[in-house]
């Protein structure tokens, strides 16, 4: 039985923190949450990533598209009596996803949410079908580039433009044309790159649309984070403005308290049924919001989210100790500015 569906009772819980990498904030935050009632095991393809350090246990595991892959975070569980997994990077959900009843059979909650809500998230095309058929405003958005160019022509798209790739991660690709001759050589140079990138086994799915056109939207960029229960349920969405972005995350930002918002990520959460938190990403353009990006998953901007008094990470332990009561963890504050800065850490040769 998951964990979740034991009602009432605190217990020790071991949680499985997987391609930790650099995320040594929500290894620390767990922690905090869990109180000294079980222990935070982190993961990852290499031991010296920084987030290792600061886990109660470390654990160095293959590439996520390795064969064995699943068999050996199967094994981490059992070794380490693993009560429930979250994973930290786009790339490994829809393997988790598609991996979750191997997982539940030992009794493990996996936090991530099921294999269509990734595959809407993780396919920005799709992320743009589905935000328009919830009336959510998104940028104008083409999958095949002589139809972006004849919408260049007739005037329905302008520069300057967004190219990115379909299938993407952490701003990898994304650049910014602004003239028809640098549009294709982009588009061209990033057909050629794309293979040799992370995102290499995602855009194979259909190479020939890996590439998005896009508008570019003149505007404020926010970020919010959106709360759904383990069951899918919507609970509450926390909203940033952004006031600086270092290699596709927020460095700085600001909280923000506002309707629009709220009303956003109600529709959001309720519609998708995400499991957890989402990360989106939302422009303010001509008085109206945005949304361009949905990643099911704690995002880079957590911690602005977190430190404005929106503990999502104590809220999710709360909902495994069977507490339906987290109102507690979400005294969100508006007006809290931070920075983020870096650390050097030691870590194993």
């Amino acid at each position: 039985m998951p964990l979740c569906a034991m009602i009432g009772k605190k217990i020790d819980m071991n949680l499985l923190l997987t391609c930790a990498g650099r995320r040594n904030y929500l290894v620390n935050y767990f922690k905090e949450a869990l109180n000294n009632s079980g222990k935070v095991i982190a993961s990852d393809a290499q031991l010296n990533a920084p987030a290792l350090v600061d886990a109660d246990i470390a654990v160095k595991v293959p590439s996520i598209y390795a064969d064995n892959y699943i068999d050996t975070l199967l094994d981490v569980c059992r070794e380490y009596k693993v009560n429930a997994i979250i994973s930290l990077n786009d790339l490994e959900l829809p393997i988790l996803a598609a991996n979750k009843k191997k997982f539940e059979d030992l009794g493990v909650t996996v936090i991530v949410s099921d294999t269509s809500v990734i595959d809407i998230a993780f396919d920005k095309w799709k992320t743009t079908q589905f935000l328009e058929s919830i009336n959510v405003k998104t940028a104008k958005t083409f999958i095949d580039l002589e139809k972006a160019l004849q919408a260049i022509e007739n005037g329905e798209l302008k520069f300057p433009l967004v190219i990115k790739p379909r299938w993407g991660s952490a701003s990898i690709g994304i650049e910014f044309p602004e003239t028809l001759d640098e549009l294709k050589k982009a588009y061209e140079l990033l057909a050629l790159r794309l293979s040799k990138t992370i995102l290499a086994n995602a855009s194979q799915e259909d190479a020939a649309h890996a590439i998005l056109i896009q508008e570019k939207l003149d505007g404020q960029e926010y970020g919010m984070d959106v709360l759904n229960d383990l069951q899918g349920n919507f609970v509450a969405a926390f909203a940033k403005k952004k006031l600086a972005m270092r290699a596709g995350e927020t460095d700085k930002s600001i909280s923000v308290v506002d309707e629009r918002f709220a009303e956003t990520g109600k529709k959001l959460g309720s519609s998708l049924k995400h499991i957890g938190n989402l990360d989106c990403d939302i422009f303010e353009y001509k008085n109206e919001l945005y949304v361009l990006e949905l990643n099911p998953r704690f995002g880079g901007g957590y911690p602005f989210t977190h430190e404005s008094g929106a503990k999502i990470t104590n809220a999710i332990v709360g909902w495994l100790n069977g507490n339906n009561d987290i109102s507690e963890f979400l005294n969100f504050q508006p007006g809290r500015a931070f920075s983020k800065c870096d650390r050097l850490m030691s870590v194993p040769v």
